[in-house]
């Protein structure tokens, strides 16, 4: 009888060891709106463009994943894709490159994505992204991009962008 009763709990207790460590990996998504201004902009001279503040839901997004901020080990930029929402018929043929740079209260501004040689007839293109840790910014209540652009026409009408960002979240559970 007693054999029956200890097999169980020793099972019982391996698995809660072994639950215990796992780390939960997720995703968290972030978005904002640039417009690059219709003007006779310098060509081969970056301009910084107005960008404004991101403001994170992260404490809910961590919540609803079964974590709180203090537990998040890393964050990292999985994905930033740029998307001209307006005018319809424009392409990012006349982008020639684009660096994006993140910043929060109290720290260092990092380059968060770029493309040195936008070659693109679409409407959509993806950044390359840093792999440095990015938790600093993210589990703040928000951050602030800076946008510079070098472009390689002359810009008739005002272009709206939306960037969208998909970070990657590690963190112990609850």
């Amino acid at each position: 009888m007693k054999k029956n009763i200890f097999l169980p709990l020793l099972l019982t207790a391996i698995l809660f060891t072994f639950s215990c460590d796992k780390l939960l990996t997720f995703d968290i998504s972030d978005s904002t709106t640039i417009t690059i201004d219709a003007n006779p902009l310098p060509f081969e001279s970056p301009v910084e463009i107005p960008t404004p503040d991101v403001t994170t839901n992260s404490e809910s997004e961590f919540a609803q994943n079964d974590t709180k901020v203090d537990l998040v080990k890393e964050i990292i930029l999985k994905r930033l894709a740029l998307t001209i929402t307006s005018p319809s018929d424009k392409t990012f043929s006349f982008l020639k490159s684009i660096e994006i740079y993140i910043s929060a209260e109290g720290e260092d501004e990092t380059k968060l994505a770029w493309n040195n040689d936008v070659r693109s007839d679409a409407k959509s293109i993806e950044l390359e992204t840093t792999s440095e840790p990015l938790d600093r910014y993210v589990k703040k209540d928000s951050y602030k991009l800076r946008t510079t652009v070098t472009t390689r026409e002359t810009l008739t009408q005002s272009v709206d962008i939306k960037i969208d960002f998909t970070f990657q979240v590690t963190a112990d559970p609850l």
